[in-house]
């Protein structure tokens, strides 16, 4: 028996899982971004978030990546959309990354952040973060 099936049933009700999520974690892409006349036609760089809050909290039967989300999925859809048009606003783009991802199969809950880090010289970054969810 392997060591991880010593443990089957030894995990208490109140350690369970609740939530499930997946995320790509500030994946830097060129936009062609802004409202200000200096921006448009200059691609500006962008740090995205997609968290994405499962509906399932199993974990897959086996370890097969048949079973799993797949990242490229995420990380190719979010250039598609930056790269499909210019955005003026961080808002509009998040919103339009935000309807791609709630309307998948299994999606729970969504998160979206962007972010412009190379704004102000005495700041991470300045940007917009959307959530189907309250804090």
């Amino acid at each position: 028996m392997s060591e991880v099936g010593k443990l089957d049933g030894l995990v208490p009700d109140h350690l369970r899982v609740r939530q499930s999520r997946i995320m790509l974690d500030r994946l830097e892409v060129m936009a062609d971004i802004g409202f200000h006349e200096f921006e448009v036609g200059m691609p500006q760089r962008l740090l995205i978030t997609v968290e994405l809050w499962l509906t399932t909290m199993m974990a897959p039967a086996g370890d097969d990546s048949d079973e799993a989300w797949d990242y490229d999925f995420l990380r190719e859809e979010i250039r598609r959309i930056v790269s499909s048009r210019r955005f003026n606003l961080q808002e509009t783009l998040c919103h339009t990354l935000f309807d791609r991802f709630a309307a998948m199969h299994g999606v729970a809950n969504v998160r979206i952040a962007s972010s412009k880090p190379d704004i102000y010289a005495d700041a991470a970054g300045v940007g917009v973060e959307i959530a189907s969810f309250e804090r």
